[in-house]
Parts: C-alpha cells; sequence; structure tokens
C-alpha cells in the first residue's frame, strides 16, 4: 500500500486529495492545524502540525521517523488580505503568505525528505498555481503571486538537488477551482482538479523532475 501525506489536508483541494486517495486504496497522512472530521470520514491518519511552526513540523518527522512516504504533497497555503496592490500593500500579510506557502513547504521537505527517499515512488509535489508564472504574470495578486513563483523555484532548486538519490520533485497548477480560496465563480469543482492533478503524478517520469504542470497534464513556463 502506496503511503501519501498531505499538508492542509483539512479543507478544498487537501481534503479532496485525502478522499481521493484513501478511496484508491493509499494510506493518507492528513497534517491540520485543528482537528477536522471531515478528513476522519476519508479514512485518513489525521496529524497535527502547523507548517509554520518549526518544532511541530520537526516533532512530525520524529514520529515519522522510519515510516516511507512514496508521495509527499505539500499543499498547505493561503492567499492572504485580498485586493493587496501598489500602494496598499500590508507588509506584514505579505510575510505571512511567504511564511505559509514558502517557508511552510520547504520545511516540511526538509524534515521528511529521508522519508520520501526511503519510499518506492519517491515523489514530491508542490502546490504552486498558474499565477506564479513568471513568463505569464500580468501582475495581479502580487503577493500571492510571488510566494507562488518563489515555491516554484524551491522546486525546481530541490529537484536538482535530490536528483541523485532518485526523487522527483514537481510544481502543480489545479487550476480555477471552486474552492474557499478560488471563490464560488471558479470554473472547475475540487473533484475535477484532483483527478487532473493525480493523472499527473500517476504518470510522471524521472526527466519530468523539476518541471511546472497544470492538472490538465500541460506544461506551465517558469
Amino acid at each position: 500500500m502506496p503511503t501519501i501525506l498531505i499538508t492542509g489536508a483539512g479543507r478544498g483541494l487537501g481534503l479532496e486529495l485525502a478522499r481521493q486517495y484513501a478511496a484508491d486504496g493509499w494510506r493518507v497522512l492528513g497534517t491540520v492545524r485543528k482537528a477536522v472530521p471531515e478528513l476522519k470520514g476519508t479514512g485518513a491518519e489525521l496529524l497535527l502540525a502547523d507548517v509554520t511552526n518549526v518544532a511541530e513540523v520537526q516533532d512530525l518527522s520524529r514520529k515519522l521517523k522510519g515510516e516511507p512516504i512514496d508521495l509527499l504533497f505539500c499543499n498547505a497555503g493561503i492567499i492572504g488580505k485580498r485586493g493587496m496592490a501598489l500602494g496598499s500593500f500590508d507588509y506584514p500579510e505579505w510575510e505571512k503568505v511567504l511564511r505559509v506557502n514558502l517557508l511552510g513547504a520547504a520545511a516540511v521537505i526538509e524534515a521528511l525528505v529521508d522519508n520520501v527517499a526511503a519510499s518506492e515512488r519517491k515523489t514530491v509535489a508542490v502546490m504552486s498555481s498558474r499565477l506564479g508564472s513568471i513568463a505569464e504574470t500580468s501582475g495581479m495578486t502580487l503577493p500571492y503571486a510571488t510566494s507562488k513563483a518563489a515555491l516554484n523555484l524551491l522546486a525546481k532548486g530541490l529537484a536538482e538537488t535530490l536528483r541523485p538519490r532518485g526523487v522527483t520533485v514537481v510544481a502543480l497548477s489545479p487550476g480555477w477551482v471552486k474552492t474557499d480560496m478560488g471563490g464560488q465563480g471558479a470554473p472547475l469543482a475540487p473533484e475535477a482538479s484532483v483527478r487532473g492533478l493525480r493523472k499527473v503524478l500517476a504518470g510522471l517520469k524521472r526527466e519530468d523532475s523539476g518541471k511546472f504542470f497544470s492538472h490538465d497534464g500541460s506544461q506551465i513556463p517558469w
């Protein structure tokens, strides 16, 4: 039975990832900041950990020491205060976005990389966004977009660092999804987005490490 660990598994895409992987027979480990009944209902194993709390992430590493993790999915993320733009940047809020979206993912990967390297599938995925593409940027939603651009660089850099250990690292964009973050006007249902993401992950080859993919399987320019 393969094992997946999903950060931010208590709602939105994280919860849907937990549902689908559990239904497919995977052992699902889901990190949350507080107990979530919906996650328990999926059959996932609930782990309390705030990705911005280094002590909690290190404790998670100790709890899972020696346990292989086939797929580490760094999904935890926030959009931050909406409407921040030039002339109205809220810098403490921007720092919070970076702590969750970038540094949280870095801390979790650093803490659990040995678990991934000890597994059969050896895969790390980070939940990015097309807004993090520097090539395609429109200049909108800059605090969130910069956090995802930095996350993309983290994924690309770690892909090179971990290549000798056989670990594949990719950045994924889920599309514009109907969640609390994406809003009810989004065209894509969480179920469809996650099905697409799972298909991408299932089809990864070693040479795909360091790439940025959309939920539909297309490659996104950095």
